[in-house]
């Protein structure tokens, strides 16, 4: 009885050094969760990387779900137009499609900077007053002075802030279809053009067309 006694006192010690095993478990998993938070901060310096890539300004102006009714059922796909600028000249804008936003997102970005072109500007403000249309929409864009802003909305602002424009005055007339509204922003201003270039451009070629009168 008293082996018997011993054996089963034996017991709970046994039972105490496995409680002892469990301690050294907790620290494994203690040290578990600081490998974690390691992994936390990894995953929190990766943006800087992707922020260092590209000192583009990139606008996302309207996002549109589209849906295609087909034999099988319904196509749910996304367009999203996209403003890209490098606020010192050069902007361009492009619709992405794919069947999920962020994809579209990106195809429009990827469009948007191969679609970038040189705009002639006036400081913080544009040359002289531009009026353009593009399908039901039309946009007029004039000039300000300087501390005046953007008073402009929706795809018009979204344009001026990626080209570099500070100071503009700006309406819209017609449709509200913001894609279009962006279009005829971007025409305007591919329009634009510097009023001294032009005018001795015309210069020099009425001088040209006299002289040529004169020697024959």
């Amino acid at each position: 009885m008293t082996t018997q006694n011993d054996t089963r006192g034996g017991g709970p010690q046994r039972g105490g050094s496995a409680g002892g095993g469990r301690g050294p478990g907790g620290s494994r998993r203690l040290g578990g969760n600081r490998g974690r938070g390691q992994g936390g901060e990894r995953r929190g310096r990766r943006p800087r990387r992707d922020e260092e890539d590209s000192g583009l300004v990139e606008r996302v102006v309207k996002i549109r779900r589209v849906s295609k009714v087909v034999k099988g059922g319904r196509n749910l796909t996304f367009n999203a137009m996209v403003v890209v600028g490098d606020g010192n000249g050069n902007v361009g804008a492009a619709l992405g499609a794919a069947g999920a936003v962020p994809d579209a997102v990106r195809k429009g970005t990827t469009y948007a900077k191969k679609a970038m072109t040189k705009i002639e500007l006036n400081g913080p403000t544009i040359p002289h007053e531009i009026t353009s249309k593009y399908s039901g929409a039309k946009v007029l864009l004039k000039p300000a002075a300087p501390g005046t802003g953007v008073i402009a909305g929706g795809g018009v602002r979204a344009v001026m802030e990626a080209v570099g424009v500070k100071d503009v005055l700006s309406k819209t007339f017609g449709s509200s279809n913001t894609i279009n509204i962006v279009r005829a922003t971007l025409e305007a201003l591919d329009q634009l053009r510097d009023p001294v270039a032009a005018v001795e451009r015309r210069k020099g070629v009425g001088a040209g067309s006299s002289k040529d009168e004169v020697a024959s």
